[in-house]
């Protein structure tokens, strides 16, 4: 009851604060603009984690038809171009009938503490120069041309960004963020609590375009307390506070390098993790349009190479501009493990991808651009896999309606070989598929071996009823071959508990309101 109170003063104190600030918007020469984004849908499908025990791939309690809400709020306080500052709201996402978290406040009644902030920070220039800083909580994203959103990092977070245009076809950006700080606690002494436990990132990217073509070569580095992720018996957990730590935990670290019988040691010092990258299009030759990018990236743990991860992956694309759509052919190749569990993971290490596509058009087997549907159902990205498809991109007869389709062919990259060593060291044959809603430490849901495959079928239809109101009808299907021979997948079970692999789909319809 008091938790109850001590929410609505919140909010409203925050309400009055608002009202406050809009009274005095003339009197202090500031703009108050405010942006929204309402969205609803209701899906059907089945067999998300690929049985008939689950739906969504990542949360296995779902049922077959559920709708579910989501709605956005921006305040722009805008001085002049040279100063504004941004906070950012979100309410759910919901499911519609369901009490408590994760995804409640839709039942009856609708009086649960929902309301989140997604960002908050202010911009402005430095006086007399072209350098723009944002501080605060704010969106940071690897860049990328080729694929449909970044790879290696895609989130809100806590730092700084300074951006520099030097001419009209270079400029620089840079930035700072802490993810991590102050969250271990120790199980033995209490003066080290919050010792050695701050994770930092840093990066820059370098833009440049010109007529016809543009490219951008960028890095980042990042600095891993030990204590980071420690938990009371010294060994790294698999969860820590946060939205996204399973992502994290899913890109950062080798598969199941947590598990005392695989890894046996525990580091005390700093990880070192870096990035390379160079991403562009070639847009000379028009209608012709070609994307890339290239990828290296390492997380290497002193005195502890169990814990590392190194790897690398390449995309291209290449489409055709009609008046009636725009077709497509693109392919990716990612680095995968070898079957070997003492030298880390050979697969492109990743900080989070939270929101946004990182793949192609995958909105049901990756990650959906909506962050509303179910999505994910093969993994959060591409990378331990390689890929060959086709697009038709915005395919339009009639007015304000439009068509994506596409199809892609998926196969492993990682050894099958490590099944059989994680089986030697666990006396057990890993899932198939991710059980209980929580994926084990360096993998997303399907673990791809070079023996397994996977085709994708997506068709997505966008029809706008106004300006600011669209509608998306949007099917998505895929067949999960997997090896099951008894030294690869034949003696795994599935999520579900047993050993059948069924077919995923589902049919989504989504309300889009934005102002």
């Amino acid at each position: 009851m008091f938790k109850w109170i001590i929410s609505k003063i919140a909010l409203l104190s925050s309400i009055a604060i608002f009202s406050v600030l809009l009274a005095s918007g003339q009197a202090s020469a500031v703009d108050f603009k405010v942006k929204g984004w309402w969205l609803v849908s209701m899906q059907y499908g089945q067999n998300g984690n690929f049985s008939d025990k689950g739906h969504t791939g990542y949360d296995y309690l779902e049922d077959d038809f559920e709708a579910r809400s989501r709605v956005r709020i921006q305040l722009d306080a805008v001085a002049s171009e040279s100063l504004s500052g941004q906070v950012y709201f979100e309410i759910g996402k919901f499911i519609w009938g369901k009490a408590s978290n994760p995804q409640g406040g839709g039942a009856l009644g609708a009086d649960a503490s929902i309301v989140k902030l997604k960002r908050a920070f202010i911009d402005w220039m430095v006086p007399e120069t072209n350098l723009r800083l944002r501080m605060g909580i704010q969106a940071f994203r690897s860049p990328y041309f080729a694929l449909d959103g970044p790879t290696v990092l895609t989130a809100d977070g806590a730092g700084v960004t300074a951006s520099l245009p030097i001419n009209e076809n270079v400029s620089v950006t840079a930035f700072w963020m802490r993810p991590y700080n102050d969250n271990y606690i120790s199980a033995t002494d209490p003066n080290e609590n919050g010792f050695m436990d701050n994770m930092d990132i840093g990066g820059v990217f370098l833009p440049l375009r010109f007529d016809g073509w543009a490219v951008t070569p960028w890095g980042i580095y990042g600095a891993i307390g030990p204590n980071t992720f420690r938990n009371a018996n010294g060994q790294f957990a698999n969860r820590i506070n946060g939205v996204d730590g399973n992502y994290f935990f899913s890109g950062m670290f080798p598969l199941m390098g947590n598990d005392p019988k695989i890894n046996r040691k525990t580091t005390h010092a700093y990880a070192n993790a870096w990035w390379a990258g160079i991403t562009g299009e070639f847009t000379m030759v028009d209608p012709f349009r070609l994307a890339w990018e290239f990828t290296y990236g390492s997380v290497s743990w002193d005195g502890d190479s169990t814990m590392d991860r190194k790897g690398w992956m390449g995309a291209l694309l290449l489409e055709y501009r009609t008046s009636w759509g725009i077709p497509g052919l693109y392919g990716w190749y990612a680095s995968g493990d070898d079957d070997d569990l003492g030298n880390g993971s050979e697969r492109l290490p990743y900080i989070v991808n939270d929101f946004g596509v990182s793949g192609f058009s995958d909105t049901f087997a990756g990650p959906d651009i909506n962050g509303l549907e179910r999505d994910r159902v093969m993994a959060n990205t591409l990378i331990g896999t390689w890929g060959v498809g086709v697009r038709l991109k915005n395919l339009s007869f009639w007015q304000n309606l439009k068509h994506t389709l596409h199809i892609s062919l998926w196969g492993g990259t990682n050894s099958s070989g490590i099944l059989e060593k994680i089986h030697d060291r666990t006396g057990k044959w890993m899932d198939i598929n991710v059980s209980g809603g929580t994926p084990p430490m360096g993998r997303d849901n399907i673990y791809l071996t070079d023996k397994d495959y996977a085709l994708e079928f997506g068709i997505l239809n966008t029809y706008k009823i106004y300006d600011n109101l669209t509608f998306n009808l949007e099917f998505g299907y895929v067949h999960l071959m997997m090896d099951r021979s008894d030294n690869v997948w034949g003696q795994a079970q599935t999520g579900g508990g047993g050993k059948g692999l069924r077919d995923a789909w589902n049919i989504s319809g989504l309300l889009s309101y934005t102002f």
